[in-house]
């Protein structure tokens, strides 16, 4: 059976049934635990379970969690680590902190979380960091073309004890955010159905010159005007239309993003071109964190720490099982079956990409904004710290395999 079907079998009508006896969150919590197919019946009787457990006793302190477009459905797809992150802090805290769940762009969409978590409407959002970067610019931090040679070094980075200084204190006393925790994937791009019958892309030439989706990110656009994708600022949520008409030629994302967003049926080849981070974070307003009882905001931290290495395990096993991002790649996966084919340039391309339009080689271009955010650290070089984090490690390192750490603890 395949992965879509699944996880379809509740239909919405069905899930707001359930949702209307037990809440909207305590049926996500509970639909988030079945790794595979679930009935309406199973559904029904976990999500009494999980609601009898959540409020067996008042809360101290409930916190509403904006996820934009996710759902239970979909982050068992890009395992992003917002539903088991809100699990585990209420099972962490018995029950003192309770965390309404609302996504499906219920509340917040992915450029608008930021700016609702920074005006107290929601505590705590999960987006991807390049979407919330028009609302919390210092996210750009993240963004520099190739700073990242992997998916591992990206893990390291953010376990590392040096991304308290240069990411998550600047973040929070600029923007008022507490970062969490985050997922982690490169971005590529990826071609709609224009490119269907197109021999699979294997030089960075055969895109010079198409026109690509950019998401809120500053950064990611430096790289791909120096890159000739013509960067066009598209909401993600009229992404799906923009390729589906033709309008663009291709979005730059990730893989697991087109997976989780329903993307796979307009998008023929998805080129891994590694160029910049895909975050898809979680983060709090530092003021709701700062207002907790020290115990809690231990268990935050904690409940932040035990996301991030289940996400890094989890997302590493679905890129391939789920999503069908691998050469070769497995069948019913949702790549396999909407006809996806994973593009992974040889190194000499990505060399070449990278020669184009990182920092490294192409300084110049990256001036304006290294000032900025260095300026904004405390006079921290950003870009050079990160990348000399980055390559701690080796660069064949698999991603499952980088040591969690607590970083706050460094």
């Amino acid at each position: 059976m395949s992965v879509i079907n699944k996880l379809s079998k509740i239909s919405r009508r069905d899930l707001f049934r359930v949702a209307g006896t037990y809440g909207m969150s305590s049926t996500l919590l509970a639909a988030g635990t079945f790794g595979g197919a679930m009935s309406l019946a199973n559904l029904a009787s976990a999500a009494e379970s999980t609601y009898d457990k959540r409020f067996s006793k008042p809360a101290k302190h409930t916190l509403k969690f904006g996820a934009a477009g996710f759902n239970a459905r979909n982050l068992l797809i890009e395992r992003a680590g917002a539903l088991e992150f809100a699990r585990d802090l209420e099972a962490r805290t018995d029950g003192e902190i309770r965390i309404e769940f609302i996504g499906d762009n219920q509340i917040c969409g992915q450029l608008s979380c930021v700016e609702k978590t920074q005006q107290g409407i929601i505590d705590i959002y999960a987006a991807s960091t390049q979407n919330s970067a028009g609302g919390a610019p210092y996210l750009n931090v993240l963004d520099y073309a190739f700073m990242f040679p992997g998916r591992a070094s990206q893990y390291y980075f953010l376990y590392s004890p040096e991304s308290q200084k240069i990411l998550r204190d600047p973040l929070e006393k600029r923007h008022g955010l507490k970062f969490l925790f985050s997922h982690c994937e490169l971005r590529g791009i990826q071609l709609g159905l224009g490119w269907e019958d197109r021999p699979t892309v294997t030089k960075l030439e055969q895109l010079f010159g198409t026109k690509n989706r950019v998401t809120g990110t500053q950064l990611g656009r430096i790289a791909m005007k120096a890159l000739n994708l013509n960067p066009v600022p598209v909401a993600w949520e009229e992404t799906l239309d923009g390729l589906k008409q033709g309008l663009i030629d291709g979005a730059e994302t990730w893989a697991s993003a087109v997976a989780y967003a329903n993307m796979s049926p307009v998008v023929s080849q998805s080129v891994d071109l590694k160029f910049f981070c895909g975050t898809e974070h979680t983060s709090m307003s530092a003021s709701v964190f700062d207002s907790l009882e020290g115990n809690l905001q231990d268990a935050v931290m904690e409940s932040a720490y035990w996301a991030q290495a289940h996400v890094q395990a989890a997302n590493e096993a679905a890129l391939v099982k789920t999503v069908g991002f691998s050469d070769p790649q497995l069948p019913d996966t949702i790549f396999v079956e909407n006809n996806v084919r994973p593009a992974f340039l040889p190194d000499s391309e990505i060399k070449l990409a990278e020669e184009m339009c990182s920092p490294e080689f192409q300084p110049q271009l990256w001036q304006e904004w290294r000032d900025r955010l260095n300026g904004w650290a405390g006079g921290i070089d950003t870009y050079q710290e990160i990348y000399d984090i980055a390559r701690r490690i080796p660069a064949d390192m698999k991603p499952e395999n980088v040591e969690p750490r607590r970083w706050w603890k460094g």
